[in-house]
């Protein structure tokens, strides 16, 4: 029977909402035709309308749902991308940032190019294009080893859907399979969500392509060993994904029980900064023997708040977002459990609410090290001067939050917990997987 390809497209991605929500598009392929629909906002607001999604038939179809790190959010910066070639139509969503887009950018403006948008996804589309007379799939190896960054690709042209993931495997992707359907995802979460079994993560460095034929793969890059963002495992991933072979949830309550291991403190309830807090307060409380507490309840109907592009916007929404459960850490010592801290606005508020609430000691521990660096591969961690950890000492950033200890989780301690692969900790060292761009790439998001 055929599968509706747009409403499976629309599900998975309602799974992955996490990973962004500036923008929501699906396009899909009947063969010959390429449609699509795209809007600002989350996926339910892109597609109020149920024709959106309806009026949306084929047998192929790629989603996006966008969080911004170049470009401005407009509706022309949505994905996917569609484009006209050579090739025919071909529509394209990208995850990640491009360290030489400008670079390429560049080139291509100076060869008479007219580009739509500000985000580096067109760059690819017009490589794809330029190349489109030796064929998609030489097309797609030889765009792939002209950008350099952080990428995790899907590409639809009328008959096939490809995928591709850079050769340091910053961002993720793996493989499903749904009856006799294959999907890329960028989490194996969505994959469950559609009822589609895992089959596999795309390898760092390869292309897969999918069509009436099967799954072909084509390797276009020395295997440089996986690197996966370790803040995929720390914050950005749901932690019912599997990623690179590690199970993010389990990943997470290690980082807790190490964190007690670490930083051992007597208390008498630890409580998580929900959601992002819960596997490493649980597994803190595991570890230490210290009851595991509510002390914060979260408004469900609030969205990320790292995610959110505008400081001032980020700060409001501490409140509307959580409120102490005063009965709960009323007279109590508490250990305040957080996955990390970026700017630190938030963090000095939420351990006044504790104390406000009359927690006679809060003792924040943070299950990932120390943000020193930003991020160029496509988390939209700020420069330096916005880093709350920036050159301060531990100390300077506990009397800044106003708790009465800090620790973070040490960063071999972080490798190890990660299986001890390669992972990509640019953030935490300032050392990158490859040179980070000469200038600042990031655009005009975040000043």
């Amino acid at each position: 029977k055929p599968m509706d390809t747009a409403g499976v497209t629309y599900y998975g991605l309602y799974a992955l909402q996490h990973r962004g929500q500036e923008s929501a598009g699906i396009a899909v392929s009947n063969g010959e035709t390429i449609g699509m629909h795209k809007g600002l906002g989350l996926i339910t607001d892109a597609f109020k309308n149920t024709d959106d999604l309806h009026k949306l038939k084929g047998n192929i179809a790629i989603g996006h749902v966008r969080y911004s790190t170049t470009g401005a959010n407009t509706v022309e910066n949505s994905q996917p991308l569609v484009s006209n070639s050579k090739i025919g139509t071909i529509a394209m969503a990208h995850n990640g940032n491009l360290v030489n887009a400008d670079v390429i950018r560049e080139l291509l403006e100076d060869g008479g190019h007219i580009f739509h948008t500000s985000i580096d996804t067109e760059v690819i589309a017009t490589l794809l294009a330029r190349g489109a007379s030796k064929g998609i799939e030489k097309a797609v190896v030889d765009a792939m080893q002209a950008v350099k960054g952080s990428f995790a690709l899907v590409i639809m042209t009328k008959d096939k859907l490809i995928g591709a993931r850079d050769p340091h495997g910053i961002r993720p992707l793996c493989i499903g399979r749904l009856d006799e359907a294959y999907i890329l995802s960028s989490e194996s979460c969505a994959l469950d969500a559609v009822g589609a079994e895992f089959v596999r993560d795309v390898k760092p460095g390869e292309i897969v392509v999918i069509d009436k034929n099967g799954v072909k793969s084509i390797i276009y890059a020395e295997d440089s060993g996986c690197q996966t963002c370790c803040f995929e495992y720390i914050y950005f991933a749901r932690p019912d994904s599997q990623i690179d072979g590690l199970d993010v949830y389990t990943t997470r309550v290690k980082f807790g029980e190490q964190l007690y291991r670490e930083h051992k403190i007597e208390a008498d309830l630890v409580v998580p900064v929900p959601d992002s807090g819960i596997p490493s307060a649980i597994g803190y409380s595991k570890a230490s023997g210290i009851p595991y507490g509510t002390g914060f309840i979260k408004n469900r109907y609030v969205g990320r708040t790292f995610i959110k592009p505008q400081q001032k916007s980020r700060e409001s929404s501490v409140r509307v977002k959580l409120n102490v459960l005063k009965e709960a850490v009323n007279g109590k010592r508490v250990v305040m459990i957080d996955d990390s801290i970026v700017r630190g606005t938030t963090s000095d508020r939420i351990v006044q609410m504790l104390k406000d609430a009359g927690a006679t000691e809060v003792h924040v521990r943070i299950s990932s090290p120390p943000f020193i660096s930003e991020c160029y591969f496509g988390t939209d961690v700020p420069n330096k001067e916005q880093l709350i950890a920036h050159n301060r000492t531990i100390e300077d950033i506990r009397q800044v939050i106003g708790s009465d200890s800090l620790a973070y989780l040490s960063i071999d301690r972080l490798i190890e917990l990660s299986g001890g692969k390669a992972i990509c900790k640019g953030c935490f060292t300032g050392e990158y997987p490859m040179e980070p761009p000469t200038e600042d790439i990031r655009g005009e998001y975040d000043k």
